[in-house]
């Protein structure tokens, strides 16, 4: 290769090609360009389905979301480690100079039939006189290892790699004989210098073909190679003119500045700019972004060429059960939709929209496996083919868990015909024509020989894309039809009353509903409901009044009434909505942000005594964060308070089993379900402040209940016919413990503390 002045700067592309010549030690002009040639390297993002259960159980543990991505850190080694690797893999066996110590031998000395044990690599800078040590960024090019065995061919080959790199003006390899048959090898080299440059312009010259090596023919007459070149600037131009500008912001284009501004251009300079910029691109999620050029050298303006990693196309492969490509199931325009705008073609890929995708398609629960994995694309250089590959899950699947119980018979003593077999039957019909529409059943009881006693069932057909797959209004329509039975908390005694008899809420009927989802967490839902309720005792008869324990033992069903008809038996159409605004994230395990929820149900006079009301609660939660931390995989989580409060009101009729209740786990801690009142009106505040502890948190809580005075209010007055006090509050400890809330908290009203363990989290 060769350079030549050409107008007011020079012109040159260099790469590791191979030289017509190859002589022991080479000597080149100040090129104008250096060219880092380097295919881009990305690594697959790939996760298993946490959230649903395919048909067999997997052999593969469950893996997180995660991705991987290279880096560059090493991007010369990458470039300049092809050729001079093959015997250090072979083993040990090497051969001894047979040539006196400490004598210093050029390359062209050295047997071509011998296999070197080299014991050392050194640099030696011959403008400082100096040896640079192994952390400068020069070691990075060298492919040769310490204690490596190389042949001659090979020391040459990584001469010549050297010497058109365009890092060097000259550069030198020597060997240095040791007593032990080994030798000592010093790179000496003069590195390359241009003129001083005061201005900086980076672009992005994705999808456009790369600059080529700029090779003179050695028979040109001056003038040829004086207009060879001359084109070779007058293209290089027009390649900046079409080429896009790079992403790289104005601070990190001042820092590079400040670097142009310690002197005349050198090849370690532009090494320390080419760090700089791939740093900013991979710190920001651009993982196969890569410096590949540095042109326009020898004029006052630097420019830097960055293929950024341009999406050129996305691809959406099914693959069966042992990874072979097959046609899927789910309708491609599903899959598709899920995809955040930064990953879909025309743009720059990025990890974190990768990841965005990984959680989207997850979120559908219709894939076992999911791997997001770019490629460089080999009909558009410096392009990015993004290649989802799904395995579905079975589309239909039952379940059945079981469970048996023991009660006693005649006598008090259990018998064979006593052993009670309960539990749930479960099925489910996923992705219906291909459109993730699900039809999905249950069936619950505690005996399976009656099971009408508590049989509670629940069967409901999801239709997603409600406006079409192609639509982006995300609304999901779910009808479903349902027995539940519950115990009400609302016939509750207060503290230090005897027990009082329990009272069941079966509720029985069809609800329609439509949810549209703003974001992942915000959402809106309003539908309808038709259902009939019916309040039992715990023998299962009907019960149209709660009741009591009376002082002689027995029990009177004089209590308030558990119906608005008085039959004990409500049928009632309502009207309900819910709009939940939810913008909390995760930092470190330690959620943080704030959520806000308000219900309504709004009664439409149909139905037993035409129940007319206006049913409505509004829950706000903040979790503040009280100190700023690190963000990453295995740091600690943040110091959190929480602030919760909680309003529920109603106008209208009310039936009994309908009333807000105080106190219990989800309420105000400390206390049973129900025990504090039930009410038309009540406020709950709460404050919790949460410490992390190796890996999890401890917390200390404070928090009130009161049914601002209309208690009285609900039908026969409940709360104070049960002896309970219509407020209360609370205060304790706690720690998490996996799943589990262990907590101590103090009842304020009658003044005792006790331990409770429960699931679930509180807010």
């Amino acid at each position: 290769m060769a350079s030549f002045t050409a107008g007011t700067g020079q012109f040159l592309t260099l790469g590791p090609t191979r030289r017509r010549s190859n002589p022991k030690t080479s000597s080149h002009p100040k090129p104008s360009t250096t060219h880092l040639a380097t295919p881009i390297r990305c690594q697959q993002i790939s996760s298993q389905n946490p959230n649903t259960k395919p048909s067999k159980p997997l052999k593969v543990p469950l893996k997180t979301l995660g991705v991987a991505a290279a880096v560059s850190g090493g991007f010369w080694r990458k470039l300049f480690s092809a050729a001079a690797n093959a015997d250090e893999e072979k083993g040990n066996e090497w051969d001894s100079h047979g040539m006196p110590a400490d004598i210093v031998v050029q390359l062209n000395k050295l047997s071509g039939f011998k296999k070197y044990k080299v014991s050392e690599i050194l640099f030696l800078d011959k403008v400082k006189s100096i040896l640079v040590g192994s952390d400068d960024s020069f070691f990075e090019m060298v492919s040769l290892r310490a204690n490596g065995v190389y042949t001659k061919a090979q020391l040459q080959k990584e001469l010549e790699t050297l010497a058109t790199s365009g890092m060097f003006e000259k550069v030198d390899l020597e060997a240095k004989t040791n007593a032990d048959g080994t030798i000592g090898l010093t790179v000496s080299f003069t590195e390359s210098t241009w003129e001083e440059a005061d201005h900086f312009r980076c672009i992005n010259v994705g999808l456009m073909a790369q600059s080529k090596g700029v090779d003179v023919e050695e028979n040109m007459t001056e003038k040829e190679k004086v207009d060879y070149m001359r084109n070779q600037e007058r293209d290089y131009r027009r390649r900046m003119d079409r080429a896009r500008p790079c992403m790289l912001p104005s601070s990190v284009h001042n820092e590079i500045l400040s670097i142009l501004g310690q002197g005349n251009v050198s090849a370690r300079m532009l090494q320390n700019i080419r760090d700089r910029v791939q740093k900013w691109y991979h710190d920001e999620g651009y993982a196969c972004a890569q410096v590949v050029n540095f042109g326009n050298l020898n004029t006052n303006e630097v420019v830097c060429e960055v293929v950024e990693g341009d999406i050129t196309r996305v691809v959406i492969q099914f693959q069966d059960k042992l990874g072979n490509v097959c046609e899927g199931n789910t309708q491609i325009g599903v899959v598709k939709r899920e995809l955040p705008k930064q990953l879909q073609k025309g743009n720059v890929f990025n990890i974190e929209a990768g990841k965005q995708a990984l959680r989207n398609i997850n979120s559908l629960s219709l894939f076992s496996n999911i791997e997001v994995n770019p490629r460089p694309d080999e009909k558009n250089e410096g392009g990015i083919i993004v290649e989802i590959k799904l395995k579905e899950l079975e589309q239909k699947s039952a379940e059945v868990s079981s469970e048996w119980s023991i009660v006693p018979g005649r006598g008090g003593r259990p018998t064979l015909a006593s052993i009670q077999p309960g539990g749930t039957v479960s099925f489910e019909h996923r992705n219906i024509k291909g459109l993730n529409r699900s039809v999905l059943g249950s069936v619950t009881t505690s005996n399976f020989l009656n099971p009408q006693d508590d049989l509670a069932f629940k069967l409901e057909y999801v239709h997603p894309y409600l406006d079409g797959v192609s639509n982006p209004r995300n609304r999901t329509l779910r009808t479903s039809v349902f027995n539940s039975r519950k115990l009400s908390p609302v016939f509750t005694g207060g503290p230090g009353i005897d027990e009082v008899p329990p009272i069941w809420v079966d509720r029985a009927g069809v609800k329609t509903n439509i949810t549209e989802n703003f974001t992942r967490q915000s959402k809106f839902t309003y539908g309808i409901v038709m259902e009939e309720i019916t309040t039992r005792d715990e023998s299962s008869n009907i019960s149209s009044n709660g009741q009591r324990v009376l002082p002689s033992g027995g029990i009177s069903a004089d209590g308030p009434p558990t119906t608005l008809s008085g039959t004990g038996i409500d049928r009632m159409v309502f009207g309900q909505a819910n709009i939940t605004r939810d913008n909390t994230k995760f930092v470190n395990g330690a959620i943080v942000g704030e959520r806000n929820v308000f219900q309504l149900d709004q009664g439409l006079g149909i139905g037993s005594k035409f129940p007319f009301f206006n049913r409505h609660q509004l829950t706000m939660t903040r979790f503040i964060q009280l100190k700023e931390v690190e963000e990453a995989a295995g740091k600690p989580p943040p110091p959190v308070l929480v602030l919760h409060g909680h309003y529920g009101g109603c106008v209208g009729d009310l039936p009994s089993y309908d009333a807000f209740t105080l106190g219990g786990p989800y309420s105000v801690r400390g206390y049973n379900m129900g025990e504090i009142g039930a009410a038309r009106n009540i406020l709950e505040v709460a404050a919790e402040l949460r410490i992390p502890v190796r890996n999890t948190h401890a917390y200390v809580f404070v928090e009130h209940g009161n049914d601002l005075g209309s208690s009285k209010d609900v039908k026969g007055n409940p709360t104070e016919v049960y002896r309970r006090m219509g407020h209360g509050s609370s205060y304790g400890v706690g720690a998490k413990l996996g799943l589990v809330r262990a907590e101590y908290a103090v009842d304020h009203n009658s003044g005792t503390g006790a331990l409770f363990f429960r699931f679930g989290e509180r807010f």
